[in-house]
């Protein structure tokens, strides 16, 4: 796999896509909780999407349960929490591994791109990847990044 292109997800509606549906596009691919410290990092990044999308800028957000059970069970309730208390219209997706055997080969190749500070495992919610033009992983942050300190390299990549 040479680009998060080569790779195949699942919306919340249940239809697979792929993410070379994106391309062109600079991504912010995010791992979510809905019942995280972290959740109030979805204002900020729809923030961020609705300043941006227009200029080709999408955020891709993938509910994980894989931290503490931070997640709803139900698909619906996570996407009508994420609608209803943080207005959230970026694309989201269904729950995802993000680590361990079971770990989506999306986010395999994310963290073998970008390992971070902390070696290659994702340790929680709201890590964050930014991924350029061309589909190459281009930036890590770590869950206590809040989403305005990632705004000036979103512009550089746009």
């Amino acid at each position: 796999m040479n680009t998060v292109y080569d790779f195949s997800v699942e919306k919340m509606s249940g239809e697979t896509t792929t993410l070379e549906n994106y391309s062109n596009q600079v991504m912010l691919i995010v791992n979510t909780a809905s019942k995280c410290g972290f959740t109030n990092q979805f204002e900020g990044l729809q923030k961020l999407y609705e300043t941006y999308q227009d200029q080709g800028f999408v955020i891709l957000g993938f509910p994980s349960d894989q931290f503490m059970n931070q997640e709803f069970e139900d698909q619906d309730e996570i996407l009508n929490f994420c609608q209803t208390n943080y207005g959230v219209s970026f694309p989201m997706h269904t729950k995802t591994n993000v680590k361990g055997k079971e770990q989506h080969p999306l986010f395999h190749y994310l963290t073998e791109e970008k390992k971070g500070m902390l070696g290659g495992e994702i340790k929680w919610n709201f890590t964050k990847f930014l991924v350029n033009r061309e589909g190459k992983v281009v930036e890590r942050y770590s869950p206590q990044t809040k989403p305005e300190k990632i705004e000036a390299d979103i512009k550089k990549y746009l």
